[in-house]
């Protein structure tokens, strides 16, 4: 490990910035594409996408450890980190592979930094580190969060500054997008994120027993057995209704949750574990509360962006992304909401809703604006450069790899 970022350290010290360089070959007109391979493991999908400088995408692929968590009853960082380390090196030959493209072609490498599990998070940085050094190209860092927010630009021809709204199994937040890594947070989870709780009442209502739900992961057997029940059947406090922010909550709803499925239990005779009677009327009135609740503290910050001026009063825009974005009853609210406030709704397309390598390449061509000014002054590149490889070590805890530096 210590050999890996010193050999990137000394690439930086030496002032190699190929990517940032012009595209000129030499003093000639021949142009060459900017090709940027996107590595993305910062939870339990393993994936890698080859972009070039325009946005198009010619190779992806991605491992999903969905059918493994399903076993586990949930995510295990440890589980995690190794179906990671086993398939991270297939994940990026196959991308490869199917673009065409060999890693000498490639100007640069950039991959998920933060935020994710830390386990997880480290094996894309290890594997990107060594695969920099080998093959001496630069390295960039992408924020997960921010790449979510840029990757409806791949599909949308959108200008900032937009409302974001991201929501999966481990974030939750709202922002306003006003520029490339020019992010103003207005709200996030105060615990757990909506697709986490979803995970964990599917699991505590035993749905992978359920005959149509036992290969469906959690929050997606909630969503399926929401359309045949009656959400009115149960009604759950909404989270936060005393707190005027945008901020949301989840684990009291979740409690609250819990505590009523123990009630039904109780009525019906049967044992935790067991299937209730009742299942799909729980399932659509878990699904109501937290669309509701997501809805509430959206329309707050819709309100608070305009009354001060920072999205336009007219044709303002709502992006919503993430897992949780795929949940059509939630994404049908969303919609109600943004009609009603006379915003439109921009979500991408399922496949880049969840986590993937197309989204981190696709976020270097944002990125590329803001580091041709670093390229004018190596000093400040070297920094920028210096601080990336300081956060891996934090990430990893590897104090002696720090005083190293």
């Amino acid at each position: 490990m210590n050999s890996i970022a010193k050999s990137v350290l000394q690439s930086v010290k030496h002032g190699r910035a190929p990517w940032l360089r012009n595209s000129s070959a030499h003093s000639g007109k021949q142009r060459f594409r900017r090709l940027v391979l996107g590595i993305e493991t910062s939870c339990d999908d393993t994936g890698a996408a080859v972009v070039d400088e325009s946005g198009c995408v010619l190779g992806e692929a991605l491992h999903c450890q969905k059918e493994v968590h399903l076993q586990t009853g949930g995510i295990i960082p440890v589980v995690a980190q190794q179906l990671h380390r086993e398939n991270i090196e297939q994940v990026v030959q196959e991308a490869l592979r199917a673009s065409g493209v060999s890693l000498a072609e490639l100007a640069a490498v950039a991959t998920t930094v933060k935020p994710g599990l830390a386990l997880s998070l480290g094996v894309g940085l290890q594997y990107s580190l060594s695969l920099v050094n080998r093959h001496q190209k630069p390295f960039i860092p992408i924020h997960h969060m921010e790449a979510h927010a840029l990757t409806i630009r791949l599909t949308h021809h959108l200008e900032f500054p937009f409302l974001v709204l991201l929501i999966s199994g481990g974030h939750c937040l709202l922002a306003v997008a006003q520029g490339v890594s020019d992010f103003l947070l207005l709200g996030q989870s105060m615990d757990i994120a909506p697709g986490d709780m979803l995970d964990k009442v599917a699991r505590r209502l035993s749905l992978r027993k359920h005959p149509e739900c036992h290969s469906m992961a959690g929050g997606k057997a909630i969503e399926h057995l929401a359309q045949t029940g009656n959400q009115e059947l149960l009604t759950f406090r909404l989270p936060m209704q005393q707190y005027r922010n945008c901020d949301f909550s989840f684990s009291g709803l979740q409690n609250l949750v819990n505590n009523a499925i123990v009630q039904k239990e109780k009525e019906e005779g049967i044992q935790e574990g067991e299937i209730l009677s009742c299942v799909k009327d729980v399932a659509a009135a878990v699904q109501h509360a937290v669309t509701v609740h997501i809805i509430q503290r959206t329309y707050r910050a819709m309100l608070f962006c305009i009354k001060n001026s920072i999205l336009p009063s007219k044709n303002a825009t709502l992006v919503v992304s993430g897992g949780v974005a795929s949940n059509q009853y939630i994404r049908k609210g969303l919609q109600n909401l943004a009609d009603a406030n006379d915003f439109a709704l921009l979500c991408p397309p399922p496949r880049l809703c969840t986590d993937n390598g197309v989204m981190i390449a696709y976020a270097v061509r944002f990125y590329q604006e803001e580091l041709r000014v670093i390229s004018i002054s190596e000093k400040v590149y070297r920094i920028w450069q210096m601080q990336m490889i300081l956060l891996y070590c934090v990430l990893l805890q590897d104090s002696a790899l720090i005083m190293g530096l």
